[in-house]
């Protein structure tokens, strides 16, 4: 995947339910996530159009997909599969051995779409999130003692 093409992912990106999009989605922002990552992520087409994404990458310990969409017209074609073998297979080849995603508690056909390739939901685990963009003083908060 290279920036040649993100005004049209990015029209993608916002055309398919269930892709949350942030600030990180700019274009310097997708810049600094391919640069980091490669190699791993991907986007199909239907002649010039594009069809089908996923952003794959790595901090070095555990892989994350992020963005995996298929235009509603192209679904249950194995598009989406292929995405997601396709950068499994490039997160594999640089060492990685467990990989996550995220997706909206109420997307229920991305759930199932999930389930169907193995994946596991967790339950016994909640996404904890801090914004760096609102930081002032200690990164742990209060500075108080556990």
């Amino acid at each position: 995947m290279n920036l040649d093409d993100y005004d049209a992912l990015y029209a993608f990106w916002r055309a398919t339910p269930g892709v949350g999009l942030s600030t990180v989605d700019s274009r310097d922002g997708l810049a600094r996530y391919i640069a980091r990552n490669p190699a791993a992520s991907f986007q199909a087409r239907w002649g010039d159009q594009i069809v089908g994404s996923v952003l794959g990458g790595h901090d070095g310990r555990r892989g994350f997909l992020y963005h995996l969409a298929v235009a509603s017209i192209c679904r249950r074609q194995g598009i989406g599969r292929r995405l997601v073998a396709a950068a499994l297979t490039a997160l594999r080849a640089e060492g990685i051995e467990k990989c996550h995603l995220m997706v909206f508690s109420d997307n229920d056909q991305a759930l199932a779409f999930w389930r169907r390739l193995d994946w596991v939901v967790r339950d016994d685990l909640r996404l904890v999130s801090f914004e760096l963009a609102s930081m002032t003083g200690s990164p742990a908060g209060t500075g108080d003692p556990d």
